[in-house]
């Protein structure tokens, strides 16, 4: 049993060209979203194609979601969609590169992953994938009503220096 929210363990002895499709249940779903700081994932889904090269596995594919997070000026609720590209490698401890071996990675790289034995927990990596594309920025509808409500536009004119500049006016 896994301590993960979203758990889907492959064994790299049984991936075959099939793609794979994971689809968190509505409990797997409020978990992630309550570890993710976020209101609610409506849905996710992560179709996604894997390879085996020795004991390196990569896993290549797309994840959408629909979530809905708080805005980051108002606070209010508000929809997101996701839509991201994964590009996933498992490998064994120690064989990405050698210690002293100079690494150029590039936007194609792979988010390399780490494994023991002969399995790997794809769902946890998919969520993790989530949780990157997620802005903890975004802002909602009601952004800029909040800004000016709350004066949040930055306006030096009553902003902390406001009064500073008051007093030398004297």
């Amino acid at each position: 049993m896994s301590n993960f929210e979203f758990s889907h363990v492959i064994d790299i002895r049984q991936i075959t060209e099939e793609p794979l499709v994971l689809v968190p249940d509505d409990a797997e779903r409020r978990r992630l979203a309550g570890r993710f700081g976020i209101s609610s994932i409506d849905a996710m889904r992560a179709e996604l194609r894997l390879s085996v090269e020795g004991h390196k596995v990569e896993a290549k594919g797309h994840l959408t979601a629909s979530i809905v997070q708080a805005c980051a000026i108002s606070g209010e609720d508000f929809p997101e969609k996701i839509s991201e590209p994964i590009a996933l490698r498992f490998v064994p401890p120690g064989e990405n590169h050698a210690p002293d071996e100079e690494v150029e990675i590039t936007a194609d790289d792979c988010d390399e992953i780490e494994y023991e034995g002969m399995t790997f927990d794809l769902g946890e990596a998919v969520a993790q994938s989530l949780a990157l594309a997620i802005d903890p920025f975004a802002e909602g509808p009601d952004a800029d009503r909040a800004r000016v409500e709350h004066n949040l536009g930055g306006d030096v004119a009553s902003g902390p220096f406001a009064a500073l500049a008051a007093l030398k006016k004297d």
